[in-house]
């Protein structure tokens, strides 16, 4: 039996329509269309192209459309915390903001004024992030707020937009901070504490909840017929982690792109005062498991140094950032990755040379020396987490995975294992698309369990494993690395 299905897969940097093909217990993958994504500067703010999005999925149907197969249901999924206001007539509202505006400070003082930080920790188990969507929320202006009849994360706006159902899939409300896990619902004191309308709220559904059919119009225009829209997991994470393809319990799991999330699967949230003292965050993945994880700034410390040394002229690709870095002098200098001024876009070579000068190291010389100490200083903020988690579970792991697009990075998959010193499993690269398909191939009866989509990522991908290695140095790194964060929070 084959079985088709679309994953509309949105990104930080790019958007992709993924065909996926379910035949004799494997996944194939076909990127059918690629777009790109990013912040539309409007003077000090920072805004999503919305519609531009939603044309370039409208092509990518149509792409989908001339392959001429029969496809059984799409589902998107997209980073969280953003969310799609619209108003009575069903419109949406100007603009949408995106999390790296500079209004989250705003919000989170004035959240802050009106319900305390243990408290909101206390109702949704989440980490503090100053982007969150309650944070976002509390920024806006009472006008906008009073327009609002429906809101929606990124992932579920564009599943109603395909199928003209609203409603709020589990694992992408889960990172609002608005959810509480324990009751697996809309926290009624946040939102009384904030002044936000429940109604505005729609109904939350399970990851691989049915929608229904794509909208009429929809159909016509694009040429697919008999498409269903499901809600996969439509936080990119949830998709992700639902695509790990790990077996037992002694596991941890890397997200990795322009955020490194690491984390475990757990049947229930740990909510406790160690959790709130070490910023941990429970999160919901599929069929209501919960993705315990810390949010870790990732490839975006790269990713914004390729952009302002492309700005100043010199482009550089990735692979040749890494193979500089991979020639660069180990552990010249090192910087905290959590520290506040490396969220914010712009001379990201600038803030890590200011880090450096601040501690009393030396400044890197070289794009790859840069390069590097991001990478290294990453990877020791990865053993550093992954011994919270170990603290907070009370159990060790003795395997990483590491997923997505990250995990592409040969270099840093072997500093982590360094750093770390247990074995580090890479891929699959699209886990993100792989787990939103598998998770509709749930939704739709082909699969029978989370367990059963895990094995066929087993038998379609292949997997790569890095050995741990030059323990003594970077012990002594660690050691460097605990003493600089201890001068620099």
């Amino acid at each position: 039996m084959t079985t088709r299905y679309l994953a509309c897969d949105l990104g930080a940097e790019s958007g992709r329509l993924i065909l996926g093909t379910i035949e004799n217990g494997k996944l194939q993958l076909e990127e059918l269309h690629r777009f790109p994504n990013g912040p539309v500067q409007s003077g000090n703010s920072l805004h999503w192209d919305i519609p531009k999005l939603f044309d370039q999925v409208r092509d990518g149907l149509r792409v989908a459309s001339k392959r001429q197969v029969k496809i059984a249901s799409i589902s998107t999924d997209s980073w969280g915390v953003d969310y799609l206001l619209y108003d009575e007539q069903g419109k949406l509202i100007d603009p949408t903001f995106h999390y790296r505006d500079s209004r989250c400070p705003v919000g989170v003082k004035n959240a802050f004024a009106k319900i305390p930080w243990e408290e909101i920790f206390a109702e949704t188990g989440l980490q503090f992030l100053q982007f969150n969507t309650i944070f976002q929320l509390a920024a806006e202006t009472p006008e906008r707020l009073a327009r609002a009849r429906l809101i929606l994360g990124i992932g579920d706006g564009f599943n109603h937009w395909l199928s003209g159902v609203a409603r709020f899939e589990e694992s992408l409300a889960s990172t609002t901070q608005l959810y509480n896990p324990r009751t697996r619902d809309w926290s009624p004191k946040l939102l009384s504490a904030l002044g936000l309308p429940p109604s505005i709220f729609p109904k939350i559904v399970p990851s691989g909840t049915r929608l229904g059919p794509l909208r009429a119009d929809l159909a016509k225009e694009t040429g697919l017929d008999d498409v269903e829209v499901v809600a996969s997991c439509s936080h990119d994470t949830g998709a992700a982690v639902a695509a790990v393809p790990a077996e037992g319990q002694d596991w941890a799991y890397l997200s990795s792109g322009t955020w490194s999330l690491m984390g475990v699967e757990l049947a229930s949230p740990i909510i406790n005062d160690a959790c709130l003292s070490l910023n941990f965050t429970n999160e919901i993945g599929f069929a209501g498991s919960v993705r315990f994880l810390k949010n870790i700034i990732g490839l975006w410390l790269v990713q914004e140094c390729r952009r302002e040394w492309a700005r100043q002229g010199t482009e550089y690709d990735y692979s040749t950032l890494t193979n500089l870095a991979a020639k660069a002098e180990p552990f010249v200098s090192l910087i905290n990755p959590a520290d506040p001024r490396f969220i914010s876009p712009g001379d990201m070579p600038g803030k890590i040379a200011a880090f450096c000068r601040e501690h009393g190291q030396p400044v890197p010389s070289t794009p790859g020396a840069y390069v590097r100490c991001a990478l290294e200083s990453l990877a020791l903020l990865y053993k550093r987490t992954l011994m919270q988690i170990e603290k907070l579970i009370g159990r060790q792991i003795s395997r990483l995975h590491i997923v997505g697009g990250g995990s592409k990075n040969a270099l840093l998959n072997q500093f982590a294992a360094n750093a770390l010193q247990i074995p580090v499993y890479t891929g699959p690269v699209e886990a993100t698309a792989a787990g939103n398909i598998l998770v509709q191939a749930i939704g739709l009866g082909e699969l029978d369990s989370l367990a059963r989509a895990r094995a066929v990522v087993r038998a379609s991908f292949e997997m790569g494993v890095v050995q741990p290695a030059d323990k003594p140095a970077w012990e002594t790194a660690y050691r460097r690395f605990e003493d600089l964060l201890a001068t620099s929070q």
